[in-house]
């Protein structure tokens, strides 16, 4: 049986005209499709605001916390009134949202009993995975409103996953398990699951998120444990591009990218991607494609394996924030990146990723990139605390820190030195490059600038790919 894997972002279902696009959707590929699996994220914002609710519930600020619980019963009642649904239909979704977010209330509280010096638990992750639940029930609402069966499905009843709160790690074994047992027989039943992405739950109950941008990664999991022949990405944007078309109103949609070529993307700052989300997909050859949800007749971007003759060329760039230390110093880093690990992680609950480092006879460098999925304040926060890590082993006086950006080109053998490797260089020409990385895949190169330099040499990068095509 084919089984198509569509996920819908924040944006996707944050409007009334949104969710009639995602119905529109919905229809029509259930005509084409022999079983359809959908997965959905919180409403724009809404993991923000939940976060921000769970550090009050941390820090016993009861008149903040239900603040905010406040404003989201508001913010998704008025959705739910701008929907063509029925008297009951409506009502029993009122109802539901109403008992979410008092469950809620009540972990707060409980939250808010704990000492503030206590670490991040289930009940953290149960608060911010809570925006998922609410949208989960307004899309399957509206699709029993249109005559398909549309349920709702907990993910936390179906992803197993590791205690690493907020950023928990999956048991793909014990997943399949549950998802063979319990979701696949509603397909047979032409029933269409509505899963609550970025959640799932510890194999005795326990709550979990998987990391920002965690979404991505269920539509992934659930794929791969389906055994599902694509999964769809519907967005508010044309597909992959060039680079952010935020930064560079050029950008372009790319058609055609390799797994490869992608996780590279997603590791060195592309938003629109969750970077864990490819692995399982590439190990089990499932095409991804992502769409504009307002454009769906478009092709989009498809993600594939690209056969071996394909013209090399270099797909795009991207630019993302990261911190640098150097010293007069030469010798083993292992000391050093164990540091950088730490402060990272007890600021972001991440550990590194990525890692730049460069050495000489009397200097060494080290850079270390701040994923996007953390947050704007996530830079300045864990400066802050590497300093901190530093002082306490006497080393802030030896290591000097500072913000930089890591700008990265991503396409196929960049490790052959070549004209394009040439022109992307010559397009530096006058800006210091503080180290140069390639890639062990082939697939990316990366250039640390300071800065105040990154946006010019985003700019002039991905001037010389749109014009090499």
């Amino acid at each position: 049986m084919a089984i198509l894997v569509m996920k819908f972002g924040g944006a996707s279902v944050g409007t009334a005209t949104a969710l009639t696009q995602v119905l529109s959707i919905v229809l029509q590929e259930h005509e084409r499709w022999d079983h359809l699996l959908l997965v959905v994220s919180a409403l724009d914002g809404v993991t923000d605001a939940l976060i921000e609710a769970a550090q009050l519930a941390h820090l016993n600020n009861r008149r903040g916390y239900r603040r905010i619980v406040a404003t989201l019963r508001t913010r998704h009642l008025a959705l739910v009134d701008q929907l063509p649904l029925g008297i009951n239909e409506r009502q029993a979704l009122q109802a539901d949202i109403d008992r979410l977010l008092f469950d809620m209330l009540g972990v707060c509280q409980e939250l808010a009993s704990q000492p503030a010096d206590e670490p991040v638990s289930a009940a953290y992750d149960e608060i911010i995975g809570v925006g998922e639940r609410l949208s989960a029930r307004i899309v399957a609402t509206l699709l029993r409103q249109n005559q398909l069966r549309g349920v709702a499905i907990d993910a936390t009843d179906l992803i197993v996953t590791d205690a690493q709160y907020g950023h928990a790690k999956p048991d793909f074994d014990r997943t399949r398990q549950r998802i063979q047992a319990n979701l696949l027989p509603m397909l047979s039943r032409d029933i269409i699951p509505v899963v609550t992405g970025f959640i799932g739950a510890t194999e005795t109950g326990h709550p979990t998120t998987l990391g920002r941008g965690g979404s991505d990664y269920t539509a992934s999991i659930i794929a791969v444990c389906a055994d599902a022949q694509e999964v769809w990405m519907w967005t508010d944007v044309d597909g992959i591009m060039t680079t952010d078309p935020q930064e560079v109103p050029s950008a372009r949609n790319i058609a055609e990218l390799s797994y490869e070529e992608v996780a590279e993307l997603a590791y060195f700052g592309a938003r629109l991607l969750h970077a864990r989300m490819i692995g399982p997909l590439r190990e089990h050859r499932i095409s991804l494609r992502v769409k504009n949800i307002f454009k769906p007749r478009d092709p989009g971007t498809l993600v594939h394996t690209l056969p071996p003759d394909r013209h090399h060329a270099i797909k795009a760039v991207t630019m993302i924030q990261g911190i640098s230390l150097g010293a007069e110093y030469s010798g083993p880093l292992t000391g050093i990146a164990s540091l950088i690990d730490r402060a990272l992680y007890s600021t972001t609950g991440s550990h590194t990723e990525v890692m730049i480092s460069s050495q000489s006879s009397t200097r060494t460098f080290v850079c270390f990139i701040i994923p996007t999925t953390i947050g704007p304040e996530a830079l300045r926060a864990t400066q802050n605390n590497l300093l901190k890590c530093l002082q306490e082993v006497e080393l802030h006086t030896i290591w000097q820190i500072n913000p930089v950006s890591v700008i990265t080109v991503v396409g196929e053998r960049l490790n052959q030195f070549d004209g394009r490797i040439a022109a992307i260089i010559q397009a530096l020409d006058h800006t210091r490059i503080l180290a140069l990385s390639e890639g062990p895949s082939g697939h990316n190169l990366s250039f640390v600038v300071n800065l105040e330099d990154g946006e010019a040499a985003l700019n002039r990068i991905h001037e010389v790919i749109i014009n090499s095509d």
